[in-house]
């Protein structure tokens, strides 16, 4: 399915919820809808589905113009981060239901719930009703019951966020290979950019219901046209430090100077001189690369997260975060170096646009 969006818009009283957005889904790839809390993810999906009619604009669908056309008339699937299940059907009736209304014969019903059960581990409960179970399993029926329709268009509104980190980890694997061996255009709302790129396809970040980028998800990671899209697509989100452009590169404050070749008439000295460096957190470490650059601070906070490391350093140049892989313990106040490489910096104008990007193996920015 080709679903489009053309200058769509979403006004409710005096509030904007989706700024005017034209947005062409790739076809049967996934596309990630990655943004915070209110950035205008579920608004658009409703729109996407059907549930909401644009206050401008048009959708289309495979050249079609749809909008306004009630869900009831389309061929969608959805999941919402709150489960919706039958309570009065048993988890194997609420999976087979639309195979059902579709007139599927019984065979391919037993096959299909079997097989999805199996995937999204709810086997056992197969039999049970969905006051039985957990609010983990009653949201991954739901999924089920989604994926078993196999609809040109599969909207997944934050689907994992119920459930406990092992079994979220588990899911997404299996939702990558169902995917990637069906035919429909799915669209994946996320707040973490971790899931975005273990999940591939397209990303489009979205912030107070304005389309900031869309591209392909591995160049949107890397190439943030943004501020906002940079620190959108980092989590923790990336550190960002005031700098000043000079001959060789940008200062930062307390005098360190960071050597890089910046393009020519962009923030040039005397004029828009004003830059932001940006750094993530993985690219502060505790021990020297070559060519980098010594940042000595204090520590605020430091917090194990599974297998990483996350601590907070007040700095010449401000409070950094560093992701360092591993456990690492730290005191109060403890004095402690981090190294910063220059190849590793994203640089912003005055603006907040992109002007420099680190350069990724094989030459490519």
């Amino acid at each position: 399915m080709q679903l489009v969006l053309e200058q769509v818009s979403k006004r409710v009283g005096q509030e904007t919820w989706i700024a005017p957005l034209t947005l062409a889904l790739v076809e049967h790839s996934v596309t990630v809808l990655l943004g915070a809390t209110r950035a205008g993810k579920t608004s658009l999906m409703r729109l996407m589905a059907g549930l909401d009619v644009p206050s401008t604009g048009r959708v289309k669908v495979d050249g079609r113009d749809v909008t306004g056309q009630p869900v009831r008339k389309r061929n969608v699937a959805m999941v919402y981060q709150q489960f919706i299940n039958y309570p009065s059907l048993t988890v194997a009736q609420n999976i087979a239901a639309p195979l059902r209304l579709r007139g599927a014969a019984h065979e391919e019903i037993d096959a299909r719930v079997n097989e999805l059960a199996a995937r999204l581990h709810i086997e056992p409960f197969l039999q049970r009703l969905p006051s039985e179970l957990s609010g983990g399993q009653q949201q991954r029926v739901a999924l089920a019951r989604a994926l078993v329709k196999q609809a040109p268009l599969m909207l997944l509104d934050e689907p994992l966020v119920n459930l406990d980190y092992k079994l979220r980890e588990e899911l997404r694997e299996e939702l990558m290979q169902l995917f990637a061996s069906g035919d429909s255009t799915v669209v994946y709302a996320t707040t973490e950019p971790g899931e975005a790129l273990l999940l591939g396809g397209h990303t489009a970040v979205l912030h107070e219901g304005r389309l900031l980028q869309y591209g392909p998800t591995a160049h949107v990671f890397h190439h943030p046209r943004c501020v906002q899209v940079a620190r959108a697509f980092s989590d923790p989100p990336m550190n960002l430090v005031a700098g000043a452009r000079t001959e060789n590169g940008v200062r930062l404050p307390g005098g360190m100077e960071l050597v890089l070749a910046l393009p020519a008439g962009a923030g040039t000295a005397g004029a828009h001189a004003d830059l932001t460096v940006g750094v993530r957190a993985n690219a502060l470490r505790l021990t020297p690369q070559e060519q980098s650059l010594p940042l000595p601070g204090r520590v605020e906070l430091a917090e194990i997260s599974g297998s990483d490391t996350f601590v907070y350093v007040t700095t010449a140049v401000g409070e950094v975060v560093s992701r360092l892989p591993g456990v690492h313990h730290f005191t109060f106040g403890q004095a402690v170096t981090l190294y910063l490489s220059a190849s590793e910096v994203y640089v912003f104008d005055a603006e907040g646009a992109l002007m420099h990007a680190p350069v990724r193996p094989g030459g490519e920015r």
